[in-house]
């Protein structure tokens, strides 16, 4: 899970990491209000999950309180990169003196933890890191020592930061990396981090990426779920406990395992070519173990889809046997129409392995006239594609 700036800082601050205090708005008059609060020039700058807000007019400053308000209002509905802004962060402006970039991350090529920083930070780090690579210090950091004081001192010292902010880069360098470990985060970022007018070194913007598979060791984590940005149907498989994600096509995939959902997304789009360029719309994998009610809860989610205009359910029985998971097709039709929301969309079976030819007899007995099974994986990816496609 990707946060917000504002709640980024809210982590780093919650680790000793040193900000600027802000308030979070979103209409013109809490922006005013916040303005007023602070009571000198302050920096306006949109809440999205996605970068180069600078310099697509999101972040502006503002004299006073009146001005807080027009730039909040300049800001707010603004689409950047496909983000509608609906929230402001207002803080005090700094008087920034330099600007720097520091991050850890999962470096999950090399097995270990990458500790990334540089002396020239700011917007064009993207642009330095290209054209000047050494001038971005990469240190690898081992995930059982941690960033310890002479660890945090090795990366200060590769990216050249200067005497006078050094002792204060190698100490947020260490709380960064508490909110790393501790928040069982696999990005945290700065950028910029700054020396301000006075001397200190603040973090004036942040990144950090969240393990969502670490979400039951943290209950706090659940307040930074923005609901109003996440798909509906994502919300709803969440609250089912399905391992769901939406992707862009029309397709509807449900499997047990990841490794064969995976497959079946590839074999789909692979057949979809055929067809128009047919995709998959959804990764769903209901597990190793899952019930018949797992498969109804499965199969509602995906027949829910607006975007989906054919299914394919894959299953290999191990651990699963393939009765259950043709009962829970079976359930899952018969519960939909008892709703008022009979299925209109035809599902391509393969099942394999486990009881597969109780499975393959409940399906066949069915009598449900859009159960169409196919013996192979490669034949029902291309019938169902071409059923997707309308033909």
């Amino acid at each position: 899970m990707d946060l917000y700036e504002y709640q980024a800082k809210e982590l780093f601050a919650n680790h000793n990491v040193p900000v600027v205090p802000g308030f979070v708005c979103t209409d013109v008059a809490q922006a005013v209000a916040a303005a007023e609060s602070i009571g000198e020039t302050v920096v306006v700058k949109a809440q999205v999950k996605a970068g180069g807000r600078g310099k697509a007019g999101g972040v502006k400053l503002a004299a006073d309180p009146a001005e807080a308000g027009e730039r909040a209002n300049d800001i707010l509905g603004l689409d950047i990169k496909g983000h509608i802004v609906e929230r402001v962060l207002v803080t005090a402006a700094a008087e920034i003196v330099e600007e720097y970039y520091v991050s850890f991350l999962l470096d999950r090529s090399n097995r270990t933890y990458l500790a990334m920083a540089s002396f020239e930070g700011g917007m064009d780090i993207e642009e330095v890191a290209a054209t000047k690579p050494e001038a971005l210090a990469k240190i690898a950091v081992d995930a059982l020592e941690g960033c310890t004081p002479q660890k945090a001192a090795e990366i200060a010292d590769a990216a050249k930061f200067p005497a006078d902010v050094r002792d204060q880069v190698i100490e947020i360098l260490q709380n960064l990396w508490d909110v790393l470990i501790k928040e069982d985060a696999t990005l945290v970022e700065v950028n910029p981090l700054a020396k301000i007018a006075d001397g200190r070194v603040l973090a004036l913007d942040g990144k950090v990426t969240l393990d969502d598979n670490a979400s039951y060791r943290h209950e706090s984590h659940a307040a930074f779920i923005d609901e109003g940005a996440t798909d509906p149907i994502e919300l709803r498989a969440k609250a089912l406990d399905l391992n769901y994600v939406k992707l862009q096509g029309e397709v509807g995939i449900i499997g047990n395992g990841a490794g064969l959902v995976m497959s079946t997304l590839d074999v789909v789009a692979y057949a979809g070519e055929e067809f128009g360029g047919v995709k998959p719309a959804n990764f769903l994998d209901i597990g190793g173990g899952a019930s018949a009610q797992v498969m109804a809860n499965g199969l509602d989610i995906v027949l829910g889809d607006p975007d989906v205009t054919a299914v394919f359910v894959n299953v290999f029985g191990g651990i699963t046997a393939c009765d259950a998971v043709a009962n829970g097709i079976v359930q899952a039709v018969q519960m939909l129409a008892d709703r008022g929301e009979p299925v209109t969309k035809p599902i391509v079976c393969r099942i394999d392995g486990n009881n597969a030819i109780e499975g393959r007899r409940i399906l066949d007995e069915s009598g449900i006239a859009l159960i169409e099974r196919v013996e192979t994986m490669d034949e029902a990816a291309r019938r169902v594609a071409q059923l997707a496609a309308g033909k």
